[in-house]
């Protein structure tokens, strides 16, 4: 009975561990798109072997580790084409390609059209979003507030964004919380959206389910460590189910973002949760949004 408990207890930390790595190679990609990535120092980042680190990350990102970059630039792009009037080329330069044709000829790969159709086209989702049902929209005017940087522990998930099992990644790291002896006033559970659901697929969904910890967390297994950028950010309070956030989306990004001179900064949205499900009925539920302005 031991023998098996040790084996298990071995495989969880091997597993978590993985994971830990994973997580520092997707952020290196992340923070670093504007420039050439280089397999070997992501094997080095990971301290994966060189030789077996291609098919161990490939398989726990669920595609090529060249694909993901390319596919997390063409987003990115996306993204910047979708919500921002930054000019063609120097959205292209900001996701890693010399020259608007080589960003161009990738994003055809993805979304049968250029660029430049793409950004007149913008407002018609180029997929179906499946991250909540339109619902009625309780949606509070912004506040633009100036946010310090935030410390978060957080575990990384992936898959349709209303299938994510939110609950139970937040127990985690309430357990971690706890074990660790991190809890002080001012922790806050946020959720940072890595993606579009009107541009990626849903199984490429990718998001950080979190814990703001002013006392200073520490990587753990798959629970890892990271900041959550500070300064500018356009804040609606939404009341009501979750279901209604995707539509809340929509009218921030469709009707209050072209009329308010603000441009995005490119960085995540995330939200904040002011109460919990279990506390309250769902018509009550209240999330702050939070939109990084430039």
């Amino acid at each position: 009975m031991c023998y098996l408990c040790c084996e298990m207890k071995n495989k969880l930390a091997t597993t978590n561990d993985y994971q830990r790595r994973l997580n520092l190679v997707v952020e290196y990609i992340r923070m670093h798109l504007d420039e050439e990535i280089d397999l070997r120092t992501l094997a080095g980042i990971s301290a994966f072997s060189p030789y077996h680190f291609h098919r161990i990350v490939s398989a726990m990102l669920g595609e090529p580790i060249g694909e993901f970059i390319v596919r997390t630039r063409i987003e990115t792009a996306a993204r910047l084409l979708r919500y921002t009037d930054i000019p063609v080329s120097e959205v292209a330069y900001r996701v890693g390609y010399d020259t608007p044709s080589s960003l161009s000829k990738a994003f055809r790969r993805f979304f049968g059209i250029s660029p430049k159709t793409y950004r007149i086209t913008k407002n018609r989702p180029m997929m179906n979003s499946n991250m909540h049902p339109d619902a009625e929209i309780r949606l509070s005017k912004p506040k633009i507030r100036e946010i310090p940087v935030k410390t978060v522990a957080y575990i990384r998930a992936q898959g349709n964004y209303s299938q994510v099992d939110y609950c139970s990644y937040f127990l985690r790291l309430w357990s971690y919380v706890k074990e660790h002896k991190l809890f002080s006033a001012g922790v806050e559970n946020i959720v940072i959206y890595h993606n579009d659901p009107d541009i990626s697929q849903d199984g490429d969904l990718r998001c950080d389910v979190c814990l703001a910890l002013p006392a200073g967390p520490v990587a753990d297994g798959d629970i890892g460590v990271k900041e959550i950028a500070g300064g500018k950010y356009a804040v609606f309070l939404h009341t009501g189910p979750y279901t209604g956030l995707g539509a809340a989306y929509k009218k921030i990004c469709g009707e209050w973002l072209p009329g308010s001179g603000c441009e995005l900064r490119d960085s995540p949205c995330f939200e904040k949760y002011i109460n919990s499900p279990d506390r309250v009925s769902a018509e009550k539920l209240k999330t702050e949004i939070y939109i990084p302005l430039a």
